[in-house]
């Protein structure tokens, strides 16, 4: 808690920062500096021209402390999960970025992926890019999201299971299929075949004999077992493409096509893992 009320917005960071937090609303800051609100405006935007204030949504803001002006913005970690409060949505931190932080290496990400239950728009803060990704049903996925410590609290992740159906699922987003392979290569032997199982009755049936396949393929069969079991317990089993995008590919000839009886899958080209 601030013990004086600051007389400037310079000084209301510097505060700010002493107390341990990055961010702030426009109302809180209004009502700590008691100013106007175009005083505060004016005052905002010559402090994001120094470098040392950002706004990613409006009406949103995040300190910079002085590590970080180089860059532009601190790291997304550090307030997340603040900003979608203040959007008021449900989120986690999921796809390349949770496989990330599960201890996936095959990789470099590129964005600070999010999964929401609103759709937003691709936010840039310095150095770094949110993209976000809509998925209306996340009451039905809430058992596989889990809190996860960063240097100003907490944020909201996706589970090892979780991630692995995420990047089948959106596979523009995770790089195409040779790109999850690999990160799966990384991340299978974290699995767990119950957890995997249950969640992958609220996913769509072709993400899941594509996830099935694919860890089979690179040796964690005894990970789908169980999802296996329930797969085969339902009454439609259409067959479905790994990679519907290359149906019509010229240079993939017939004799490349592989079909698996246990997932009805049809595979036209092997993923490539990168060692």
């Amino acid at each position: 808690m601030l013990l004086d009320r600051p007389k400037t917005l310079s000084a209301y960071l510097e505060d700010l920062l002493s107390s341990g937090r990055v961010v702030f609303s426009r109302e809180e800051a209004l009502k700590a500096l008691g100013v106007e609100r175009g005083a505060f405006l004016d005052s905002a935007e010559k402090l994001q021209k120094q470098k040392r204030l950002i706004s990613p949504r409006r009406g949103f803001y995040v300190v910079v402390p002085p590590q970080y002006r180089s860059w532009g913005a601190p790291p997304p970690t550090w307030y997340i999960d603040a900003l979608m409060q203040h959007e008021g949505v449900r989120y986690y931190v999921g796809l390349l970025k949770a496989a990330e932080l599960h201890g996936a290496t095959h990789q470099a990400v590129m964005e600070f992926q999010i999964v929401t239950d609103k759709r937003l728009p691709r936010i840039t803060t310095g150095r770094s890019i949110l993209s976000f990704y809509y998925r209306r049903d996340l009451e039905a996925i809430q058992a596989a999201i889990e809190n996860h410590k960063t240097d100003t609290g907490q944020m909201k992740v996706s589970t090892v299971e979780l991630t692995a159906l995420d990047m089948v699922r959106y596979p523009h987003a995770s790089g195409g299929i040779n790109h999850i392979a690999t990160v799966l290569s990384d991340l299978g032997r974290k699995i767990d075949a119950g957890k995997l199982a249950a969640l992958a009755a609220v996913f769509e049936r072709p993400v899941v004999q594509r996830m099935g396949w694919l860890l089979d393929h690179l040796g964690f069969q005894e990970r789908t077992e169980k999802m296996h079991q329930h797969f085969l317990k339902e009454t439609q089993r259409p067959w479905t493409e790994l990679e519907p995008a290359i149906i019509g590919d010229p240079d993939l000839t017939p004799s490349s096509i592989e079909e698996s009886n246990r997932w009805n899958l049809v595979v036209r080209r092997l993923p490539e893992v990168d060692e």
